[in-house]
Parts: C-alpha cells; sequence; structure tokens
C-alpha cells in the first residue's frame, strides 16, 4: 500500500498519554470524538498505554475468556465490555496502544481501506527495526509468521469519526494472552517486538517509530 501524497498534507496532533486506565483512556477518546465531530478540534493520534486489561468487543463471547472473572481481581486484571469491533483482546504494560480520531471522510472513507492502512503504519514501524511483518488474508491485525504482533479493532460514529484503533506488543507480559482465546483465533500464536528482536526497545522509541509510520501512510504532518 503507499501512502497519501505528501503535498499541502493535513496536520494531526499527537497526544501523548502515557499509562492510563482502560476506561478512562476511553472517555477521553469519546470526549475527543465529540469534539471533532463538531469540528472544534482537527484530527487527533491519541498514544497511550494501559495497565493491565482485557477488553470484549461491542459483541462479547464470554466462552473466549479462559479464566473465571473472579481470578482476574486476584491477578490486578480488569475486565471491560467496549464499543469496539472485534473479539477479546489484551492490553497492558509494553503495548505501544494508539487511538487514532479522524474524520474519515478526510481519509478515504472507507472502514476497510483504514483499517488496512493502521496494519500497514505498524508495518512500516517495524520494517524500522528489520523485522518482516504482514498479514494474513481473512484476520485483521499485523503477524510476524503465524503469531500475532499487534490487533486492531475500531468503531465508527454515526458522524463518521473514528474511534479505538491498534495495540503493539512491544515488551508485552505475553502470558496473559495464554486466558484468552485471542481476537477469538484459537489456531495462532502472539508475539512481541521483544522477542522477536531478542531485546526490549525503549518505549518511548518504539512509540516514535509508531507515530513516524502514522503520519507517512496516512500522508499527515504530526504535530
Amino acid at each position: 500500500m503507499t501512502s497519501a501524497p505528501t503535498t499541502g498534507r493535513r496536520g494531526v496532533h499527537v497526544l501523548r498519554a502515557g499509562l492510563m486506565e482502560y476506561e478512562a483512556a476511553w472517555q477521553r477518546q469519546r470526549e475527543l470524538g465529540r469534539l471533532r465531530s463538531a469540528g472544534a478540534i482537527g484530527d487527533t493520534l491519541m498514544l497511550v498505554e494501559h495497565p493491565h486489561t482485557y477488553t470484549f468487543g461491542s459483541r462479547p463471547k464470554p466462552e473466549q475468556l479462559l479464566v473465571p472473572r473472579a481470578a482476574l481481581a486476584a491477578q490486578g486484571v480488569a475486565l471491560v465490555e467496549s464499543d469496539r469491533g472485534g473479539d477479546i483482546t489484551y492490553h497492558g504494560p509494553g503495548q505501544v496502544v494508539g487511538y487514532p480520531i479522524l474524520k474519515l471522510s478526510q481519509h478515504g472513507g472507507d472502514v476497510l481501506r483504514y483499517l488496512r492502512m493502521l496494519e500497514e503504519t505498524i508495518i512500516v514501524a517495524l520494517a524500522s527495526y528489520g523485522v518482516a511483518a504482514g498479514r494474513i488474508a481473512g484476520l485483521t491485525g499485523v503477524w510476524v509468521g503465524e503469531e500475532k504482533i499487534c490487533a486492531i479493532g475500531v468503531k465508527l460514529s454515526a458522524s463518521g469519526v473514528t474511534q479505538h484503533g491498534f495495540a503493539l506488543n512491544v515488551a508485552t507480559d505475553l502470558r496473559f494472552f495464554a486466558q484468552i482465546v485471542p481476537c477469538g483465533i484459537a489456531d495462532k500464536g502472539v508475539t512481541s517486538l521483544e522477542r522477536v528482536l531478542g531485546y526490549a526497545p525503549p518505549h518511548a522509541e518504539a512509540e516514535q517509530r509508531v507515530a513516524a509510520a502514522f503520519g507517512e501512510v496516512f500522508g499527515v504532518a504530526l504535530l
């Protein structure tokens, strides 16, 4: 996939929110989405890291959680039913999580194309580390071989503004994925940039590379 033209490109504000509880970040997304819908702000890329959290999508499948809910409290893991697309996934320390708040009509207006552009963003970011990542036909997300390294799930508001986004495993504790059927896919593995490279890149560096790749793929200037 090629990026959009760079001449006269729009700006996207990058909001680096740091470590934030999932539900607090979700509320922040809704606030930003309302402002974007009203034209009070421009497009925003919110970058965040969450404490240990499992999230269901808009059509939760409880059987995809493989441990009793009561066990999660003892582990300090939150469980949230969100309104994004997709099945259960894990968010936690060591991930670069991105929530683009975009007026989709200004970026092609096609949700499926938007998903492919998010995948391409991660593929480009990983390529900067020398990691060859790609897609698997029929499965959303980014993969290294048969293992998923980045989960993607989005929502489009009635006014055409995107919410939710991607979660890239940088230095993630992958044991938490063993307690779920990640993204509803039982026959594939999960990996991280740390596992692939053999070392954990600094979080701020990985976040910066993801942001730069987003700007390249979407053809926008980062503000």
